[in-house]
């Protein structure tokens, strides 16, 4: 499962800019598809307004993944301190109780995507896994700023952790996983709990994350399709790491996992990467980081493939195959080493809908 991976970072060091294996050329496959999705008149990113940005990946989710049945969806509301949180509950047609449980973030640079981008992913896991899946409509930017999002995601994991019972899993056995940005928030959730003490996921899914928001880890002077350095960019502007003030320290090591001084005593971690994705090398440095750390980790990097393809399982073989390989991480995840469950609240106020 562990890629072969060319220079090793080590804690204590700076991002190393070049040192670590650039990223692919794109595979013949992917290059096809894009030249074809770009030939029909594609906007990019970068010349859309955010509500169309929005739009278009609800268009492009629906375009190339696979919707799945399950046995039942639900959804219900988290109240916490600084909002109320949707979230939406899958449990997958096989498997029996105490399942494992997700915790899963969507993608979009923290200024797109929601509970419907994320539905067919979620759906598929749950399904591949035997796990259930919550998936969590965090608070975006530019509405919102990433520290709200990082709130929200602590306050969903520590939900899902507390009524766990309630909804069949096992509280001792529960990932938090997720996409690009829902990776990044992934690793700072891990990174948290560890911190304030609270009971902490026994397994963490990186799928692509973004680790350093500084982008030091990321070469400027290599491009590749769809998420290209204009799309960045444009990200980082609605992040407000660029622009009028307050404007983000990319280096805050509270929105930048890779950047903490600390990474001993964390979740053990599959991290996936797409090899013809800008962001590739990223996570492998913080994959290396943490072995640094001494958290048990396997990766692999997905040759030739580009930023998003996770969630194409229409479209890619690979995607299909990394969904796989997380769900099988997801099923075998151990039990959290001393784990003591927290005492459980009131029944979870779920409203269960069509499945």
């Amino acid at each position: 499962m562990t890629a072969q991976i060319t220079s090793e970072t080590r804690a204590g060091q700076e991002p190393p800019g070049g040192g670590l294996r650039p990223p692919d050329q794109v595979d013949w496959r992917a290059r096809a598809w894009i030249d074809g999705f770009m030939a029909s008149g594609w906007p990019r990113f970068a010349d859309r307004t955010v509500e169309q940005a929005r739009d278009d990946l609800r268009f492009l989710i629906r375009a190339t993944s696979v919707w799945l049945p399950v046995r039942s969806v639900g959804e219900a509301v988290i109240a916490s301190p600084r909002a109320d949180i949707p979230v939406r509950i899958y449990v997958p047609l096989s498997g029996t109780s105490p399942r494992p449980l997700l915790v899963w973030f969507h993608g979009g640079g923290f200024t797109v995507g929601d509970l419907e981008t994320a539905d067919p992913t979620c759906r598929a896991l749950a399904n591949r896994s035997g796990a259930v899946v919550v998936s969590v409509d965090y608070r975006l930017a530019p509405e919102h700023g990433i520290l709200d999002a990082v709130d929200d995601a602590c306050a969903a994991t520590q939900w899902a952790i507390r009524n766990a019972a309630a909804l069949g899993c096992d509280p001792g056995r529960v990932a938090v996983g997720g996409d690009s940005a829902g990776a990044t928030l992934s690793a700072l959730v891990c990174l948290r709990c560890r911190d304030n003490g609270e009971p902490s996921p026994a397994f963490q899914v990186l799928v692509y994350p973004c680790t350093d928001c500084t982008m030091q880890l990321c070469d400027r002077g290599i491009d590749r399709p769809l998420l290209d350095w204009a799309t960045i960019d444009w990200f980082r502007e609605h992040c407000r790491f660029s622009g009028p003030s307050p404007v983000l320290d990319g280096a805050d090591p509270r929105i930048s996992a890779y950047r903490a001084p600390d990474h001993s005593g964390l979740p053990p971690a599959l991290v996936l990467t797409g090899g013809a994705d800008l962001l590739a090398p990223d996570g492998e440095a913080y994959a290396q980081r943490l072995r640094a750390a001494g958290v048990a980790v396997s990766e692999r990097r997905f040759e030739g493939q580009i930023h998003g393809f996770f969630t194409m399982d229409l479209v890619f073989r690979a995607a299909r195959q990394a969904q796989r390989l997380a769900a099988q991480a997801i099923a075998a995840m151990p039990r959290r080493p001393a784990f003591v469950a927290p005492p459980a609240p009131p029944a979870a106020a779920v409203t269960w809908v069509d499945p």
